[in-house]
């Protein structure tokens, strides 16, 4: 056991601690954290329970922590490692010799926001001669999209999803393309509710448009492949699809890769080409970026490399058929719940649920389950939709369904006895009223001294339904600045 001065105590900057105390610090801030094994954390983390999966990627990640992909001449295992990731990618998705799309390209990216990202840069670079380019999304896109848009000054047509099929009207999307328009975007499946996109219709408007369509697949392109061959009804998505010009998958995600690790693919070379960030005009190395960034460490690609060479087609075939059972389990689970009601019938990797009339509170059932080890993440009511719970399924929950259950029905209890969350009227009033520009210093402190927020530290509250409550009060700008308030009381520098 360490004195617990040594990770606080940063009144200078020590000149030197022995290794094994530096490890040991990193051990003991992590046991405060999440875990990330287990099969109880529904979010944030993808675990296969594979045995020496993990040693296997630290070690990969070691050896080639140090290479740069700033320059492939110069390190060329990485050239080759991230050619053979994408196409390993592209073979999942559809593409390749001997199908209708041999020519795709693609790069490997830190993540699936990354990926997103450039997939809207390469389809604005691609038309500089619109002053003020838009994209079109539906309402579930990933906010990656959001977050392109605005670093890229890109405008964001909306378009709502069905609050009974949670899917964009492709009609609809047809009709927000506009002359300045360079991207149209669907998701497989979307984040939120795990529902995949009618990519068919979507991409055939977009392509009659001459616009390119982007299929936001970081979250299901690896599995959602392998269950279809398990006779599931998976839609067509990938580069089968007419129309589909570029797709993104995350390699961190059911790969089952550390993190972060995405790919994003174009249809073929000229697609992509506008994707890359050439400069010369200065005194030093001319620069060619195919992503955001310069400096890349080797780590995570290679880690990537040896677990999809590890795991194998057969692998991950067992993977999704245990994920698909689990699935099923928890599904069963939430409709045995009187209270609870599933958001959509599930059809990838995800279990989402919410409360019918006289259930109960949803941000008071995530802090029970969270009480009882399991690890959920709430969504905020939106636009017409109710809030929800969130669960992330993967292979390492299987073994743990059938306690999932019980532990349902008694945290559903526990959030019936407890009753909704009752907040200072003063408090929703602010939260109904506010403008985000209203929002002072002053009024923020009080407001997170109120929710046990900003006490210093990264600490934040065992339960966080209080907070939630306040956030889905709010309309989104509002829950937009309160976050970020939040977020930085928390984000302070340790002295």
């Amino acid at each position: 056991m360490i004195d617990e001065s040594t990770v606080e105590d940063r009144a200078a900057l020590p000149l030197g601690v022995p290794a094994d105390v530096a490890l040991a610090e990193v051990r003991q801030l992590r046991a405060g954290d999440r875990p990330t094994h287990g099969g109880q954390l529904f979010a944030y983390v993808y675990d296969p329970a594979v045995p020496g999966l993990d040693e296997l990627t630290a070690a990969a990640h070691r050896e080639s922590a140090h290479v740069n992909g700033l320059d492939p001449t110069a390190f060329p295992s990485l050239l080759t490692m991230e050619n053979a990731l994408v196409g390993d990618a592209a073979r999942v998705l559809g593409a390749g010799p001997g199908t209708t799309a041999p020519d795709v390209v693609g790069s490997v990216t830190s993540g699936g926001t990354e990926s997103l990202i450039l997939a809207v840069k390469t389809a604005r670079d691609a038309h500089p001669e619109i002053a003020e380019p838009r994209i079109v999304v539906p309402s579930s896109a990933h906010a990656a999209f959001a977050k392109a848009a605005h670093y890229l000054r890109v405008a964001m047509d909306v378009v709502p999803v069905s609050p009974d099929t949670l899917r964009p009207d492709p009609a609809e999307m047809a009709a927000a393309i506009r002359p300045e328009t360079v991207l149209v975007a669907c998701s497989a499946p979307s984040y939120a509710h795990g529902v995949v996109d009618p990519v068919e219709e979507i991409a055939a408007v977009a392509a009659a448009a001459g616009v390119r369509c982007h299929v936001d697949a970081c979250f299901g392109g690896w599995t959602l492949p392998y269950l279809r061959r398990l006779g599931e009804p998976v839609p067509p998505f990938d580069f089968a699809v007419p129309g589909v010009t570029s797709v993104s998958v995350d390699l961190h995600k059911y790969a089952y890769a550390p993190k972060g690790v995405s790919v994003l693919l174009h249809r073929d070379a000229s697609l992509r080409a506008p994707q890359y960030f050439a400069y010369a005009d200065w005194p030093g190395y001319t620069m060619i970026n195919p992503v955001i960034a310069s400096t890349r460490s080797g780590g995570p690609i290679a880690a990537a490399y040896a677990t999809v060479r590890h795991l194998g087609d057969d692998g991950y075939l067992r993977l999704a058929t245990v994920t698909r059972d689990a699935v099923a389990g928890l599904a069963d689970a939430v409709r045995a719940v009187d209270g609870l009601r599933l958001m959509a019938e599930p059809e990838s990797t995800v279990v989402c649920f919410t409360a019918t009339e006289g259930g109960p509170d949803l941000f008071v059932l995530v802090d029970e389950l969270t009480a009882r080890g399991w690890h959920t993440q709430p969504q905020l009511s939106y636009a017409g939709l109710p809030a929800s719970v969130h669960l992330t399924v993967t292979a390492s929950v299987a073994p743990r369904v059938a306690e999932f259950g019980p532990d349902l029905v008694e945290a559903v209890a526990a959030a019936r006895a407890a009753g909704p969350v009752a907040l200072p009227p003063e408090l929703v009033a602010l939260a109904t009223s506010l403008t985000p520009d209203a929002l002072t210093p002053e009024l923020v402190a009080g407001l997170a001294a109120g929710l046990g927020l900003g006490g210093g530290g990264a600490s934040t509250p065992d339960r966080l339904a209080a907070v939630n409550t306040l956030l889905d009060a709010a309309p989104p700008a509002l829950r937009e600045r309160l976050l970020v308030e939040f977020v930085g009381l928390l984000q302070r520098p340790t002295w």
